[in-house]
């Protein structure tokens, strides 16, 4: 198999717009782990250099300006936050875990490892189904991005958005309420283990 050449233009265009962004993302990250309930092993520092390593690492990434590296970032960050919730549940092999009553399950507030890797694979189908509300959703969601700023990194309206916005997290909503009601007690069971 051939390596990939790889663009250097990408840490060089990152190295250029990371200090005018660097702070949001610090915050970004400090809400998202602050928010998320049980003990955290992943830090706000470690969570931004670690989106910044993927970034890096990235070279078909598009970083024109510092909203494309807010929205690349949102996207870097949700992958590092899902990634670190799947390594937490496969070391915790689900121990302790309590069954989450469908009325406690909202995409727009931070969640726990299991609920994360839910919303996750809610997220990939919805990618399949509209990518723009799927992007407004990681913008939105693990990107801390505004209204303005979604819709400036998208190209899309205000009004737009909204609608984006809304349908998302009805979308979600239910899709997320249907892995539950599909596992026992509310958990969710892994392929291929239901009815054991």
């Amino acid at each position: 198999m051939a390596e990939r050449e790889h663009d250097t233009r990408v840490p060089e265009r990152l190295t250029r717009l990371l200090p005018a962004v660097y702070d949001h993302l610090r915050r970004v990250a400090r809400k998202k782990l602050s928010e998320a309930p049980g003990e955290q092993t992943l830090q706000a520092t470690a969570l931004v250099h670690e989106a910044y390593l993927r970034l890096a690492g990235n070279p078909a990434i598009a970083l024109e300006d510092e909203e494309h590296l807010k929205a690349a970032a949102a996207q870097a960050i949700h992958w590092v936050l899902v990634d670190h919730a799947r390594r937490r549940l496969a070391a915790r092999r689900g121990a302790g875990e309590r069954p989450l009553p469908l009325d406690s399950v909202d995409p727009a507030r931070p969640a726990a490892d299991a609920e994360l890797v839910a919303l996750d694979d809610c997220l990939r189908r919805l990618e399949l189904i509209d990518r723009r509300k799927y992007e407004v959703v990681v913008l939105r969601y693990f990107g801390g991005l505004t209204i303005d700023e979604t819709c400036k990194a998208l190209g899309i309206s205000p009004a737009t958005l909204k609608r984006d916005w809304s349908f998302a997290r009805a979308w979600l909503l239910t899709n997320l309420q249907e892995s539950y009601r599909g596992s026992s007690a509310g958990r969710r069971q892994e392929p291929g283990k239901a009815g054991e």
